[in-house]
């Protein structure tokens, strides 16, 4: 499976879902288990570096601003549902974490920012598909800390400087 055919399966398991993470994660196993073992570990791949990518303060800071908070956890399943929005968004908040106030049309803080089940639906196929457990990636390990320069999430004036249309459209 190449980048193309990744980001095609979660476009079409978003649009199908009509956006909810939880459903478009049911229908990515679906859609997963109709295909061979290796293609499943191919886009398991193609996640995590995706998910390990994104693991960065100024991301972090931004999905604070749209979250009105964010633990460990919640950058977790956060950074697991920003994949799940396809490569336009995804790619745009790494250029610009700001920008996701321009990128994302919605957002009902109920169902978006978490995509959990997403970041379970490789695994979950390739467990039904041979009845074992995925095998180890190949693919380099997470880092321990978010790239980047921390940010200090409790300073209001910061949060707001640092993602003005973040903070206009979501906390002003």
């Amino acid at each position: 499976m190449d980048e193309t055919e990744f980001w095609e399966l979660v476009d079409s398991t978003r649009e199908a879902a009509e956006g909810d993470p939880e459903d478009q994660a049911d229908l990515l196993v679906e859609r997963l288990t109709a295909l061979d073992p290796e293609s499943v570990l191919d886009f398991a791949r193609h996640f995590e570096a995706r998910y390990n990518r994104a693991y960065r303060w100024d991301l972090w800071g931004a999905a604070w601003v749209l979250l009105d908070g964010c633990s460990d956890d919640a950058f977790d399943f956060f950074r697991c549902w920003l994949i799940g929005q396809g490569r336009e968004v995804f790619e745009g908040a790494l250029h610009d974490p700001d920008a996701l106030a321009d990128l994302l049309e919605d957002f009902d803080e109920e169902i978006d920012g978490d995509g959990e089940e997403l970041g379970y639906a490789a695994d979950e196929a390739y467990e039904q598909l041979t009845g074992t457990v995925a095998p180890d990636l190949g693919i380099p390990p997470p880092p321990t800390e978010p790239e980047g320069t921390p940010l200090d999430f409790e300073d209001d004036r910061e949060l707001e400087a640092r993602y003005p249309r973040l903070w206009e459209r979501f906390r002003g």
